[in-house]
């Protein structure tokens, strides 16, 4: 009788079908390549390019430029900070004025200041549209600064009598949740809708001050601007 052997899996190796498949691949792949070659290169170098530009431009463009901006910018700045505002603007002659920082590094980080620091000249000197030309072309990721430049578009604003438009900016510089800045000029738009003639609106912002900054001076003094517009506890 036949003696009844248990039947075992053999391990799966790579046949010769198997190599041939592999092979199969690798052919067409370098088929796509040789075919390709031109177009896969120019890409590959455009990459290349690229990426070494950025890190060029970076570091003998980019920072040469800065220095040379906080450079120019200096005397400006220390006639600013005495008042000193038509030659913090202008320049002296010798020394560069905000304006031809902006003019010339407005690229940089000194040069976007320039353009907030010659807003704020204008608006000294009573050249309000000016002022808010410039305000408006500078930008900051910096919340507290970026309101500061808004809220003083909304002086220049209300100071050519376009109380619709200076509570625009002192609303978008009062959106920033910020306990510094948000109430002051929150309570400047509620100043500037009572100005339009709009009591219910002002009364809005007068409520979303005593209840978002109960803790500030403004939040503490809004029961005596909303009593006036007639609204009691």
């Amino acid at each position: 009788m036949a003696e009844n052997k248990p039947h075992t899996k053999q391990p799966v190796t790579a046949g010769k079908n198997e190599d041939f498949d592999l092979q199969a691949t690798a052919d067409r792949a370098q088929d796509f390549y040789a075919r390709n070659k031109n177009v896969i290169n120019i890409g590959l170098l455009a990459v290349i390019v690229i990426i070494a530009g950025f890190f060029g431009y970076n570091r003998f463009v980019k920072a040469p430029n800065e220095k040379k901006a906080q450079e120019a910018i200096f005397q400006a700045q220390n006639y600013f900070a005495v008042d000193s505002f038509k030659l913090a603007l202008n320049g002296d002659g010798n020394n560069y004025g905000f304006l031809q920082v902006a003019e010339k590094f407005g690229g940089t980080k000194a040069g976007n200041l320039a353009k907030y620091s010659a807003g704020v000249c204008y608006v000294k000197l009573g050249d309000y549209q000016k002022g808010i030309d410039m305000l408006k072309a500078f930008s900051s990721k910096d919340l507290v600064i970026q309101s500061l430049a808004d809220g003083l578009i909304g002086d220049a604003y209300m100071e050519l009598n376009k109380a619709d438009d200076a509570v625009s900016f002192y609303k978008k510089a009062g959106a920033g949740d910020n306990e510094l800045t948000s109430p002051i000029y929150l309570l400047r738009a509620g100043l500037a809708l009572e100005k339009a003639n709009k009591p219910k609106e002002a009364i809005a912002v007068y409520q979303e001050i005593k209840q978002k900054y109960p803790q500030t001076n403004e939040g503490r003094e809004m029961e005596k601007y909303l009593a006036r517009l007639g609204v009691v506890k």
